[in-house]
């Protein structure tokens, strides 16, 4: 048993001073058959501690439906195992990238402030999930040294009841160890996200003295520490890959060190957005432009790249973290085994996607106007909207007013158009009457900044002319509908023509390990192996493959399912160990430090 405490200007473990060196893992993002080998590289690394959120709605997809929250706990006891602390970020927002930042769709009343039914909703999903951490903490034998309220609040509110009364539950259900905020070093940020009381931490790419020196006027005691060191960045569809110099990073990650702080490196190992899990931001200065939905990767550049592997990066940031070690650092784990040899998947079986939504798709229903995502109880996933235009008209434009994000259109049965929120409106005009069908794509919700938490699918209503048709049928089909099984998918014969649907097949695999999945020339979609979900794929890139874990892969036959949702390709889908899974990279700016939190290169915002 250890006491864990905040000193005038040291963290104190026993009372001896410690700084923290810590690492971002996030137990979701990775597979739990490699943690181990994860954290032991983290441990290699040279640091002393793991840190990661907890993503709400992974956890509680539906109200009430709560999934293996003993997962944190596990992952708690694997740090604890490889000889690290642990940090831990419940939220209950985490932005991360995630869906959502980390909330869930159905909430109701005005998250992230003191809104009674949010708090009402945030204290029931709390004490589920708070043993798994307060059982663990360092006082009780467990790695757990600090526990953070909420997330980079500065960034979204200024609602100080509601922070106030985060902390106040966090401690009365049993957290005793040091809380934190942690907020971008910006005087409008820390004032807004910081709690009296409790440690301030600062999240910056660069200029550590001056965020520092920023800090330091907020609170001129306790503890430095740089809660999210961004030392790489992440993708967006349709952008260039970003990196990050590593010698760049690791001169920043000096600095931050010579000021004797402590730090956490965002990311140590960024792992992947499995299974459509990926969120997305807004553009803009002000994060209220066009949707940039993130790619399925969720590598970061980071100094462990997403098969957990050593980059130049490591071995810099190795170099530099040796000097603070109480002794000499361990040796890189045994690395994971990579596939033995490339093979092709036989899809000889396909479902159209009329067909996949009445095996297990929602039931249908009309409506006077078309109900969005949440209406219908999808987080991840596409719904279809049917309408018809009377007739007989001459023909009109039609338009779909508040799509997010993406729409396939037939009219009369024949594909006439992609929608999307920019281009919303067909190119050929039509008459009626007529029937028109919308295949809505949800591309991920935004997890950062004001417009968090918007609804998706159709939030205004589809137009001919300036007349909303009203009489819409629409039913959902959520992506955990495939989780596992297809079994009550009717399959037929792979058409020849590429037509929207899942295919299904097996891939043989010999040394089975790490490996890449490719699917040149498909469109857009989504992919299971042996029922695990790997994610989206999209031929807009950056991204070209999806990781696929050797933990998921088995020796022999392996099933293979693919929702293609636009177009799929005559060319076949391999798995293979071929590493170019991305276009060109963009090397990102040395200045990882703004007001307004955005990449200089891709216009992201932070984790």
């Amino acid at each position: 048993m250890s006491e864990f405490t905040v000193g005038d200007t040291d963290f104190l473990l026993d009372g001896r001073p410690v700084r923290l060196l810590s690492g971002a893992l996030h137990y979701f993002r990775v597979h739990e058959g490699q943690w181990g080998h994860r954290l032991g590289m983290l441990r290699a690394l040279g640091l002393n501690c793991v840190e990661t959120y907890v993503p709400w709605n992974l956890h509680e997809p539906r109200p009430g439906e709560v999934r293996d929250v003993g997962q944190l706990g596990r992952f708690l006891d694997a740090a604890r195992a490889a000889g690290l602390w642990a940090i831990v970020r419940p939220g209950p927002y985490i932005c991360a990238e995630w869906e959502n930042g980390g909330l869930p769709h159905w909430l109701t009343g005005r998250t992230r402030t003191r809104d009674p039914e949010y708090l009402r909703q945030v204290e029931r999903w709390f004490r589920v999930l708070l043993p798994e951490i307060v059982s663990r903490q360092v006082d009780r034998g467990g790695p757990v040294l600090m526990v953070q309220v909420e997330n980079e609040y500065g960034s979204y509110g200024s609602d100080r009841v509601y922070l106030g009364w985060l902390a106040e539950l966090l401690r009365a259900e049993g957290v005793r160890v040091p809380l934190f905020t942690s907020d971008g070093p910006e005087d409008h940020m820390l004032t807004g996200g910081s709690v009296p009381g409790v440690l301030a931490t600062a999240n910056f790419g660069s200029g550590a003295r001056e965020a520092f020196a920023t800090l330091r006027r907020h609170r001129p005691s306790g503890p430095l520490m740089c809660m999210e060191f961004w030392c790489g960045w992440f993708d967006h569809w349709g952008a260039e890959h970003v990196v990050r110099d590593p010698r760049d990073a690791a001169d920043a990650l000096r600095e931050i060190l010579e000021c004797g702080a402590s730090v956490n490196l965002y990311m140590a190992h960024g792992g992947t957005s499995f299974a459509g899990w990926a969120g997305a931001n807004r553009g803009g200065e002000l994060h209220e432009g066009a949707l940039e939905p993130d790619v399925t990767s969720y590598d970061y550049d980071a100094p462990i790249d997403e098969l957990g592997r050593p980059t130049q990066k490591f071995w810099l940031f190795r170099e530099i973290l040796a000097a603070y070690a109480e002794g000499p650092l361990p040796d890189l784990p045994p690395a994971p085994e990579a596939l033995g040899a490339d093979a092709e998947a036989g899809l000889g079986g396909w479902a159209s996607l009329d067909a996949v939504l009445d095996a297990v798709g929602g039931e249908e229903a009309e409506y006077a106007v078309p109900p969005t995502f949440e209406e219908l109880g999808v987080d991840r996933g596409l719904v279809r909207y049917e309408v018809t235009v009377p007739g007989p008209r001459q023909p009109y434009s039609l338009s779909v007013s508040g799509l997010r994000d993406l729409a396939v259109v037939s009219v009369d049965g024949v594909r006439a158009g992609v929608l999307t929120e920019d281009e919303p409106r067909l190119g050929e005009p039509v008459a009626g009457p007529a029937r028109v069908e919308l295949w809505v794509e949800s591309l991920g919700r935004v997890n950062y900044g004001p417009r968090g938490g918007e609804a998706k699918g159709i939030t205004g209503g589809v137009l001919h002319e300036r007349q909303y048709l009203h009489g819409v049928r629409a039913r959902a089909l959520r992506l955990d509908a495939l989780d596992g099984d297809v079994g009550r998918v009717p399959f037929g014969d792979v058409p020849a023509d590429g037509s929207p649907g899942l295919y299904r097949g097996t891939v043989e695999v010999r040394g089975a390990g790490d490996a890449f999945l490719e699917l040149p020339g498909w469109t857009r979609g989504f992919v299971w192996v042996n029922g695990f979900g790997l994610g989206r794929y999209w031929s807009a890139g950056p991204q070209r493959a999806l990781y696929v874990p050797g933990a998921v892969l088995r020796e022999g036959v392996n099933d293979v399912w693919v929702l293609e949702l636009e177009a799929a390709a005559d060319q076949p889908v391999s798995v293979t160990s071929n590493e170019s899974r991305v276009n060109s990279a963009v090397p990102s700016s040395p200045v990882l430090r703004r007001p307004t939190q955005a990449s200089p290169v891709s216009g992201a915002v932070n984790s």
